[in-house]
């Protein structure tokens, strides 16, 4: 593969080796003792034409001593790196076809788009108005995070001398120039700001290893005592580290000198629901990912990390098979089989396999499977797969978890996908461990569907795996650097680097992995203030689009005031002041009104209604139907069973209550 014959050679300091256990993949295939011999004095060398270590940079001991130990430690890692290389010398490279590297204002161009702002500029701009609302629910940092890549877009416009329609900055910005005093919703107020610098004088330190002049975050040694904090997801990720940064100096003058202890993150109880991936309807989850992009450019931008969208590379792909093709393209042909999957069949069954063999296996992920066994198996996988007569019975566990790295190392494009490889990587940039948590939730969002769901199968396998730690020997470190290489180098996209940058890749990728794993359940949870930048969107489309039925209503000779009353009484009908009335057309009891308490919770609605079914139909039911908060300033939202409803009804006084099974 490209990055693999572009690499350098690497050497640990204070390495000292250990093969137990790589012995026992390495007898299975050949070529065990030309690897022994290339990491005799602790050179990993990751092409056969390094001969020699090259003069190392140097890595200066942190206050922190476990950065050293752990990075100290990476054998892991290096060792898969051989494993690759080994596995791929007899396979062939996918063509990479060489499309032209765009220029600045075509990447800020592309950004828009992906953004939603795409009729800001372009042959199709006209009147900014439509983009208008979505700009007013900005906070400060992410217009100018806007405003920024509109400027270089119209300034590259400008000198091509395109006959574009191109708005004026000032124009589209006026809105929040105006109520720069203001702070809208998913900003902070200044009592909110008070509380988040509260929380962010408790932030983690930056204990670091350094590598020349590149910081990296250490891993977090499993053990450490940790003290527990909150991941803030009512304020804007970029604005909190606005007001870091504003505080950071005092910070760092009362840690200097002092034992900080590591911090250990988890999700606040909200009492209007924690909103999770999946839980939003399609329209309002574009409306999410549009946030996120301008929210995660908005967060780079602020802590002075460059992010670069990756442009999607031309690869001629396979257009069927289980190997090497588009994850698009097998989930479709998976989807004429087994009608709804969203998880490739093939990735699917290989963690079934793995899983079969149990997960006590010392070694598990971490020792390879026979080099010429796996390319045996998969020639037969593809042949016999979709036919339902390759046998399983054949595959050993550590072949089963080769072939789910091969799987995923030779994905067209990255599970991680190709757009936002970069700024996956560029992740280990960022000065704390909770705005790297938080840069990764952001990049989480902006994941295709199938690259989200399999990314999520795939994490939560590895936490199994990590579950059984005591007899498996993998700590969620061991799996960290194992599965790094597999997710985050891609030979598509030729990453080239030189010596000192693949040490400080492979630290600062084994340290995002890890925090990827153990704090998944995070990264899957939608920042409430995205939720609520949604909701004022959608209020401010209703109150436009209830201006235009007002006219439409009075062209039309009815009485404005008759319709004012008929809306209310509609909305309020037979429903007394502090109940709601839950709709349930699945079940015996299709409709309940309901007091509301300040006690009352989503389980407690749904327990009420399931208590009207049949034993047998109560037991099918209860964790397949959910209550559902529809309208008024949300498309639809699946609500967590510890939402407040009373709590809920004041942030939405106009949502319907429906309770329903989740879509497939």
């Amino acid at each position: 593969m490209s990055w693999l014959s572009s690499s350098q050679g690497v050497v640990l300091t204070a390495y000292h080796h250990s093969s137990k256990d790589r012995a026992v993949g390495e007898s299975h295939g050949q070529g065990g003792e030309e690897a022994a011999s290339s990491r005799r004095y602790g050179q990993y060398t990751m092409n056969q034409e390094t001969s020699k270590a090259k003069e190392k940079p140097p890595f200066d001991r942190s206050s922190s001593q476990d950065s050293v130990d752990e990075l100290s430690s990476m054998e892991d890692y290096w060792n898969e790196i051989d494993d690759i290389k080994k596995s791929s010398e007899n396979r062939q490279d996918q063509e990479v076809v060489v499309v032209k590297e765009p220029d600045e204002g075509e990447l800020e161009e592309e950004w828009l788009k992906e953004a939603g702002l795409s009729n800001l500029f372009g042959e199709s701009a006209g009147d900014p108005q439509e983009s208008m609302v979505f700009l007013s629910t900005l906070t400060r940092t992410q217009a100018a995070a806007v405003q920024k890549r509109v400027e270089t877009v119209t300034q590259t416009l400008r000198k091509k001398n395109k006959q574009y329609h191109i708005p004026d900055v000032r124009d589209i910005f006026a809105q929040q120039a105006e109520s720069k005093e203001k702070a809208p919703d998913g900003t902070e107020s200044q009592s909110a700001r008070t509380n988040e610098n509260k929380h962010q004088g408790k932030d983690d330190p930056e204990s670091s290893l350094v590598v020349g002049e590149k910081k990296l975050m250490p891993l977090v040694p499993e053990e450490a005592p940790a003290s527990v904090t909150d991941i803030n997801l009512e304020v804007s990720f970029a604005e909190q580290a606005v007001n870091q940064k504003e505080s950071s100096k005092d910070r760092t003058q009362r840690n200097k000198g002092s034992d900080v202890p590591l911090l250990s993150f988890r999700l606040p109880k909200d009492k209007t629901g924690t909103t999770r991936i999946g839980d939003l309807a399609p329209q309002d989850m574009k409306k999410v990912c549009h946030l996120a992009l301008i929210e995660l450019t908005a967060l780079y931008d602020v802590l002075g990390i460059e992010l670069k969208q990756q442009k999607a590379v031309k690869i001629k792909t396979r257009d069927s098979g289980l190997f090497c093709v588009p994850l698009t393209v097998l989930l479709e042909q998976d989807q004429r089989k087994v009608p709804g999957t969203r998880i490739p069949l093939i990735f699917q069954k290989l963690i079934s396999r793995i899983e079969e063999g149990g997960l006590e296996t010392e070694g598990l992920l971490r020792i390879p499977g026979a080099a010429i066994r796996i390319k045996s198996l998969c020639q037969e996988l593809e042949a016999k797969f979709y036919e339902g007569t390759f046998n399983w019975e054949s595959v050993k566990q550590h072949d089963a978890a080769s072939l789910l790295k091969l799987f995923i190392r030779e994905l067209p494009q990255p599970l991680l996908s190709g757009e936002y490889l970069k700024a996956f990587q560029a992740v280990q940039n960022l000065p704390t461990k909770k705005q790297q948590l938080q840069a990764l939730n952001l990049l989480v969002l902006l994941l295709p569907d199938v690259n989200r769901d399999t990314l999520k199968a795939l994490l939560e396998f590895l936490q199994r795996v990590i579950d059984n730690k005591e007899e498996n020997k993998m700590t969620v470190m061991n799996v960290a650097m194992v599965m790094a290489p597999n997710l985050f180098m891609c030979h598509a996209l030729g990453l080239k680097s030189s010596e000192q940058r693949e040490f400080a890749m492979a630290a600062g990728t084994a340290n995002t992995m890890h925090l990827m794993i153990r704090y998944q359940n995070i990264l899957w949870t939608i920042p409430k203030f995205l939720v609520n930048q949604v909701r004022k969107q959608n209020t401010e489309n209703l109150k436009k689009d209830k201006k235009t039925v007002k006219k439409l209503l009075k062209k039309m000779a009815y009485d404005r005031e008759k319709y004012d009353k008929q809306d209310r009484s509609t909305n309020d009908a037979d429903v007394p002041q502090g109940v709601i009335r839950v709709q349930a057309p699945h079940l015996s009891k299709v409709s309940m009104a309901i007091q509301l308490t300040e006690e009352l919770k989503a389980s407690d609605v749904l327990a009420r209604f399931l208590s009207q079914e049949s034993g047998i139909a109560q037991t099918l039911k209860k964790g397949e139907v959910f209550l559902y908060e529809i309208g008024g300033n949300i498309g639809e939202r699946c609500l967590d069973d510890d939402t407040y409803m009373k709590d809920l009804y004041q942030l939405n006084p106009n949502a319907e209550w429906v309770i329903k099974s989740k879509p497939s």
